[in-house]
């Protein structure tokens, strides 16, 4: 696709030869040649902006993704005084924030809540798995693209455009922009393959780089604990590889791409653009250390959890220190639908027992790390899912709560974020807003701004050539920002 129109980060007085490249390669994306031709007009076109001082504050960003959707009234908006077929069973305790209390199961991060910002009125019209819809710009969602990553009508998750409009570091090639974890999102269970964070009308070259989790599970379940020998890997496992085989191999299979007609479809020039960037990952001795977490003290990697998703974030951790803008870690269904934080039954032996014991230690390790490293203030840590929960109980085996968009939660911390702060509130049983709502392109708005792109002046192309914005609506939150 063209880049971006009217960034700046990407103004120049001419085509770069890396923009001519890109652009050659437009028309196997749809867009007709004839749209190139106001690329330079409409990128000059953009007027200056007089930001404040905590755009691009963030220099990295690590995104927590919590899929399936925990409940607001067992985790961060208590509601101890509701009635009580919506009141929690769980209790609420103090933070280190004075006059916020959240979930008695998760006192690790209520030590560390001055670090953070709380949203308490997120929401949204879509009560449905709209993982796409909380992560793009995409102006509207339904169950067709829900359960469709390729629906044409998807857009581009926030990962994918980072990766698409940064400038290409010469000095450090092979360091990729957006990266996600443990596996292919949605990939791990039954029947269902979800939307998410993919690269939309970019293309495939611009989903995440994604690495793949190896290892035992003796619980069954790796979000319930898996042994210190697991290992994150980018592309599949194999008899060991050295450098001049691996080259070779690369070699030989240019020479069989060379063969290939010069055009081909969008699908395969992306599948070529990961084969890449896979190949690269591969031969950097720098990557293979990354992932290594074997290197890490093993108290360390206690503290963040011997889980998936603890070991997971403590490898985020580690790709941010070498050089990725944006990981992703996704707490993701596993063997069958309507698992991880999607708890219509059993919620709250589940999240007692399961679910927020893994996600405070990860989360409250993830934080202590980063700012015991001096590596806090300038990375992003964003916590966040598709939706809440319904105020009301429902009659299920164990208890639990039906999707509900309407009045939800997201936990916000690091490079620019407010400290100690919650912004916004539910009405008495978080069912609504009661003050300052917050839909999910907000957010989206805010975290470009924090990582240095104007989510009002920057535009891109669709498939048809057509300039859209980054997030139509989106407005960013200044309530949120330091």
């Amino acid at each position: 696709m063209l880049r971006i129109l009217g960034s700046a980060r990407r103004l120049c007085d001419g085509w770069t030869r890396r923009e001519m490249l890109r652009a050659g390669g437009l028309s196997l994306f749809g867009l007709p040649w004839s749209s190139l031709l106001h690329f330079h007009e409409t990128q000059a076109a953009a007027p200056p902006v007089n930001r404040p001082s905590n755009f691009g504050k963030a220099k990295a960003c690590i995104l927590l993704y919590l899929y399936g959707a925990p409940s607001q009234l067992e985790t961060f908006d208590l509601k101890p005084d509701a009635p009580t077929d919506v009141r929690s069973q769980f209790k609420p305790i103090a933070t280190s924030v004075p006059g916020l209390h959240i979930c008695e199961h998760l006192p690790l991060t209520a030590r560390l809540m001055h670090h953070t910002t709380l949203v308490r009125s997120m929401s949204h019209p879509y009560n449905i798995h709209s993982a796409a819809y909380t992560l793009t710009g995409v102006p509207k969602t339904d169950i067709p693209m829900e359960l469709n990553p390729r629906d044409g009508r998807h857009w581009p998750f926030f990962g994918s455009v980072l990766d698409y409009l940064r400038p290409r570091d010469a000095k450090r090639p092979n360091i990729p922009c957006n990266v996600a974890l443990p596996w292919r999102f949605s990939t791990r269970s039954e029947p269902f393959r979800r939307g998410g964070p993919y690269g939309g009308f970019l293309g495939t070259g611009y989903d995440p780089v994604w690495a793949e989790f190896h290892g035992d599970a003796p619980k069954t379940d790796p979000y319930l604990g898996i042994t210190r020998q697991g290992q994150f890997q980018f592309g599949l496992p194999g008899p060991t590889v050295d450098l001049d085989r691996l080259t070779r191999r690369r070699s030989l299979l240019q020479q069989l791409e060379d063969r290939r007609p010069e055009l081909e479809d969008a699908a395969q020039r992306g599948y070529d653009r990961h084969q890449n960037q896979v190949f690269n990952l591969l031969a950097s001795p720098r990557f293979r250390r990354a992932l290594d977490l074997s290197a890490e003290p093993v108290a360390l990697r206690e503290r963040y959890g011997l889980t998936l998703f603890g070991q997971g974030t403590l490898a985020a951790r580690r790709l941010i220190e070498h050089g990725v803008q944006l990981v992703t870690v996704i707490w993701d269904e596993y063997k069958e639908a309507n698992s991880a934080w999607d708890t219509h039954v059993r919620q709250h032996t589940r999240l007692k027992d399961e679910l927020l014991p893994g996600f405070d230690r990860a989360y409250s390790a993830l934080l202590t790390d980063l700012h015991d490293r001096g590596l806090l203030d300038e990375t992003l840590v964003l916590c966040m899912s598709e939706h809440g929960r319904t105020p009301k109980l429902n009659t299920q085996p164990g208890g639990g709560r039906e999707h509900w968009s309407q009045s939800y939660c997201g936990l916000f911390a690091g490079g620019g974020i407010r400290k100690g702060a919650v912004h916004g509130a539910s009405d008495r049983i978080a069912a609504f807003p009661k003050e300052h709502p917050v839909s999910p392109k907000d957010v989206l708005c805010t975290i470009y701004h924090l990582l240095g792109v104007d989510p009002h002046h920057t535009h891109l192309r669709d498939r048809e050539g057509r300039p859209l914005p980054l997030v139509p609506e989106g407005e960013v939150l200044n309530g949120l920002l330091a």
